[in-house]
């Protein structure tokens, strides 16, 4: 990473901009050092994280542990979704982006995968060819006033690179695959799909039913319009789209459903990525429409293709996405001018383009992100070398929470105990899960 960001944050602990100002930066001109925000970020002894002053952290997680269950924490831990149990203790559902063949990763069966055989064959999606498939999901039980995991264990196995996903209202994890898979090569099963994991305090396993009626294509994250039930999905492609799925019944997905792609109105196929040409200002916002899909099943990996051929637009790498107040927020990594990232906000019928900071001294390649108890956004950046957790608040201001001190991994998973004192978020390529406490909310002004 260029000098000037190190040294952008070393000065000043962030940089009050407002929506109308984002509008018109570009990268390298009007830098300047702001007192807002939590203060600037101390170095950490440990060599794990930096955060301001007056917070810290506690490494609760970290692969290779064993569980309570008996098998092992796997390794690429990802989204993550928090789900309140009692006064003192949350659950937590965590993926884990685990590649076919797991080079470079561990799984939860350890050497040989020889625990595997305590595991019936039907709670396995896929024993694979030559390896058994071990993404996957955990679930543990956090105590937030004692600071500690109680219980951990696995909830869904056999399945690949689940990356991020998003919560329903009615207390299950919708985990995604990222990754376009076939029976040709490793796998015996095709992969590309959704599964619902129940959220519960037992060590068990999710039977793992592919949701196929939510399309199969490179899934990032879900998030859930509580009123109508219906299920929004991002796709990380550079010429993704972002999708709408309706269920027959509301509640219940493996049912089935109806599943749609955005289209803007009035904008045929519309490129909302901003490299070439400027097709949308931030602030602006645009009404918009749903074109139902066909072969949503896509054996031929199509479904974009043909989506914005009938008028759908396209978004450049829609990863993180979330659920807050009546808007959904997603985040597309390189969209922009400058290719570092988009923010956009989804409200009743009308998309508006939240975010372009164009700027990696402000975001750098947003990936997955959450929205706090009180409003703001917060932004795990997935860009090249410094890695940092980026806050926004409602009116505009960007500022920095934490910094990867460790390595140059991405942030990913970020979430809040329902009661807003603990932020839980993984350094994905390090294998760690944190909490992370503090003065939330109390920003210097």
């Amino acid at each position: 990473m260029k000098n000037t960001r190190r040294q952008f944050m070393q000065t000043t602990a962030g940089y009050a901009l407002g929506f109308s100002g984002l509008q018109n930066l570009v990268y390298g001109e009007n830098l300047s050092s702001s007192s807002f925000g939590y203060g600037t970020l101390q170095k950490d002894p440990k060599h794990v994280l930096d955060l301001p002053r007056g917070f810290s952290y506690k490494v609760i997680g970290k692969s290779g542990d064993l569980m309570t269950d008996g098998f092992f924490l796997p390794s690429k831990p990802d989204g993550m979704a928090a789900f309140e149990y009692n006064s003192d203790e949350v659950l937590i559902v965590r993926n884990h982006e685990i590649n076919p063949l797991a080079f470079g990763s561990s799984g939860p069966f350890g050497k040989g995968n020889k625990k595997i055989k305590h595991i019936s064959e039907e709670m396995i999606y896929d024993r694979g060819k030559i390896l058994p498939c071990l993404g996957g999901t955990t679930t543990f039980l956090y105590n937030t006033k004692e600071q500690k995991v109680v219980r951990q264990f696995l909830s869904l196995v056999g399945t690949l690179r689940n990356c991020s996903g998003g919560p329903t209202p009615w207390n299950s994890w919708i985990t995604c695959e990222e990754v376009v898979m076939g029976t040709i090569g490793p796998c015996k099963k095709n992969h590309g799909w959704c599964f619902e994991v129940p959220v519960t305090d037992k060590p068990q396993l999710s039977k793992p039913i592919p949701l196929k009626a939510m399309g199969r294509f490179n899934h990032e994250a879900v998030a859930v319009e509580p009123e109508s039930g219906d299920v929004f999905l991002t796709e990380d492609r550079h010429d993704g789209l972002i999708y709408r799925f309706k269920p027959k019944i509301k509640g219940v997905l493996a049912e089935g459903g109806k599943l749609f792609a955005l289209k803007v109105k009035g904008r045929k196929s519309l490129d909302t990525r901003n490299w070439s040409k400027k097709e949308f200002d931030v602030g602006q916002a645009e009404e918009i429409e749903w074109i139902e899909m066909e072969d949503v099943e896509s054996p031929k990996d199509d479904l974009r293709f043909r989506g914005f051929k009938n008028g759908a637009a396209c978004f450049a790498r829609g990863e993180g996405m979330w659920y807050s107040n009546g808007s959904i927020y997603f985040a597309c990594t390189n969209g922009g001018i400058k290719k570092r990232g988009q923010i956009w906000k989804l409200t009743g019928g009308k998309i508006e383009l939240f975010v372009e900071p164009n700027n990696p001294d402000l975001v750098d390649n947003c990936d997955n992100i959450t929205v706090s108890p009180w409003g703001d956004l917060f932004i795990c950046e997935d860009g090249k070398g410094e890695q940092f957790i980026d806050i926004i608040t409602p009116q505009g201001e960007i500022f920095k929470l934490a910094k990867n001190s460790k390595s140059s991994s991405e942030f990913a998973g970020p979430v809040f105990s329902p009661d807003g004192s603990t932020l839980f978020v993984n350094i994905q390529h390090d294998g760690l899960t944190l909490a992370i406490t503090g003065p939330w909310g109390k920003k210097s002004v």
